[in-house]
């Protein structure tokens, strides 16, 4: 079935952003021969891709698509527009930035939830000194042993797996593949492939721990990313919705799928995660407080909004790098060396705003899921985050 004719004029448009920023196509899964096309085109001009947006924006009330593609290709052509303004060198504040991106409104988050936090994991890690000389003590003897981590890695991709298969069927052939890189501005990353098949690279710059691989695996393959590809791969594309081939940075389907990937563990094997991989931890030998870990990250979920923050002194209020590394070491209880970590990503031009899509994403989706009225809905409902294409607007109103 051939795409419709605004559909692939809006392919072309994603995938000439690539010859802007490398990486900004996260993704592409559909004709080889588009793909060739745009890499063997002249180097596009940042104002024209913006006019390009435009002008699709006009003509798709008059494409003759569904209601639900329509919403979701006019808020990616927004969100493609911005992109392409900001190539341009047009000034857009950082708020109304993240807006067009992800179709969500930003704001300063509350101290006295993140004083409450504190005072929660000061508790959960009593003794004397700083909490941020103890919390760095835990998370020290959370490490994983570099030695350990692949069987660790194995050992929860195969368990989330089955537990993904049971309830969210997948292709019999899908596989993600695992590797350990180096130098990046995040811990972990998906790259999906196409055919049902990812690689997951994890970051080696960055200590791995015993209370965080389980969430890092669940988001990058099981049921995160990897398994949302797979399931719209199987089900949207196969039925000719050719817009879902594309995946692209900064726009809502990215706050979308970070959403769901942050609550990824949260869905599959709910409360008690904790004891569940202390099981597992069990088996290969190594000792892990399972409830404990749990309640400390009940407690550091209230600091989810830190790291917004820290984008917005940076980038809307102009405060200087020294400060914003300083405010993430106060709140979010980090080293300096973590913070600088975390300045790269909010500093880099392409992923400055990216940011977000974990924040706004896991309070939109998580609050969506929490309404639901039992455990079977709320299973149905994050089927629907898996298998339909759905935007911040739809949630919103659902």
């Amino acid at each position: 079935m051939a795409a419709h004719p605004l559909v692939t004029e809006y392919l072309r448009l994603g995938l000439a952003f690539e010859r802007l920023e490398e990486g900004f196509v996260d993704a592409f899964t559909g004709d080889p021969a588009l793909r060739r096309e745009m890499e063997n085109a002249p180097a596009p001009e940042p104002r024209a891709l913006a006019n390009k947006a435009a002008a699709l924006l006009k003509e798709l009330p008059e494409a003759g698509l569904a209601a639900e593609r329509t919403e979701f290709l006019d808020a990616h052509l927004r969100a493609l527009e911005c992109s392409a303004r900001k190539f341009a060198g047009d000034d857009i504040s950082f708020i109304d930035e993240v807006r067009a991106y992800f179709d969500v409104d930003i704001a300063p988050g509350d101290e006295d939830d993140y004083r409450e936090a504190h005072r929660q994991l000061d508790e959960e890690l009593p003794g004397e000194g700083a909490l941020l000389d103890r919390i760095t003590a835990h998370r020290r003897g959370d490490e994983i042993p570099p030695e350990r981590l692949r069987e660790c890695v194995d050992a929860f991709s195969s368990a989330l797996r089955e537990l993904v298969r049971e309830r969210y069927p997948l292709p019999d052939h899908e596989r993600v593949e695992y590797e350990v890189v180096g130098d990046k501005p995040w811990s972990g990353f998906n790259y999906y492939l196409g055919n049902y098949q990812s690689r997951v690279a994890i970051n080696s710059d960055l200590k791995q721990h015993l209370s965080q691989l389980p969430h890092l695996i669940a988001h990058e393959s099981y049921p995160g990313h990897h398994t949302e590809h797979c399931r719209k791969e199987a089900g949207l594309v196969a039925a000719g919705q050719d817009e879902q081939t594309l995946f692209v940075v900064n726009t809502p389907q990215c706050l979308m799928a970070e959403g769901l990937a942050d609550l990824a563990l949260k869905s599959i094997v709910g409360p008690g995660w904790g004891r569940w991989a202390q099981e597992i931890y069990a088996d290969l030998g190594l000792r892990f407080d399972g409830e404990r870990a749990e309640r400390i990250s009940t407690a550091s979920a209230k600091l989810l909004g830190v790291r917004q923050d820290a984008a917005l002194l940076l980038h809307d209020r102009g405060r200087s790098a020294d400060d914003v590394a300083e405010f993430l070491q106060r709140w979010s209880l980090i080293t300096p060396d973590r913070a600088r970590q975390s300045l790269r990503f909010l500093s880099s031009p392409l992923w400055r705003a990216y940011i977000s899509t974990y924040v706004e994403g896991y309070r939109l989706l998580g609050g969506w899921l929490d309404r639901a009225a039992d455990a079977g809905e709320r299973s149905e409902r994050f089927r629907r985050l898996l298998d339909e294409p759905l935007t911040p607007g739809a949630i919103r109103r659902m």
